[in-house]
């Protein structure tokens, strides 16, 4: 490798390191306004029910890819989930075999009491950074993210 890609690689390498640590933060952050709001739901069963909020009747191997988990933990995690009625799951129509998860009631009311302390840290994240700025970083983190595929 070239100098510069030395350097470029460099760079790429803080730039996942402090993403890490960013979403270490966020998630610690996050996990004691949880446990004030119910201590038996953790980051991960949260992370699922957020992205169902956006996402509503996937199945779990999209929830699986989606939070970077394996088959056998998102299977325990929704199980978890299933028996505090907070989503449910329902065959599909087209192939059995295949579980859509979908948000209860409850669910949704969860999500729509935690989603504002989430973004409310998000928020604090990026005081003081432009929108300009994060539109750029995310484009970037998506780009390097692809060339990963």
């Amino acid at each position: 490798m070239s100098a510069k890609q030395d350097k470029i690689s460099e760079l790429a390498l803080e730039l996942g390191l402090a993403m890490g640590e960013m979403k270490s933060r966020l998630r610690q952050k996050i996990q004691s306004r949880i446990n004030e709001y119910d201590p038996d739901l953790s980051f991960e069963l949260i992370e699922i029910l957020g992205l169902l909020s956006r996402n509503d009747g996937i199945n779990q191997q999209e929830i699986g890819c989606k939070v970077s988990k394996d088959k056998s933990s998102i299977t325990y995690l929704i199980n978890a989930l299933v028996k505090r009625e907070l989503v449910e799951r329902t065959e599909n129509k087209n192939d059995r075999r295949n579980k859509q998860i979908f948000l209860t009631t409850k669910g949704k009311e969860t999500v729509d009491t935690i989603y504002p302390w989430a973004l409310e840290l998000y928020g604090k994240a990026a005081d003081n950074i432009s929108e300009t700025d994060i539109s750029n970083a995310l484009l970037l983190v998506k780009k390097m993210t692809s060339n990963l595929e």
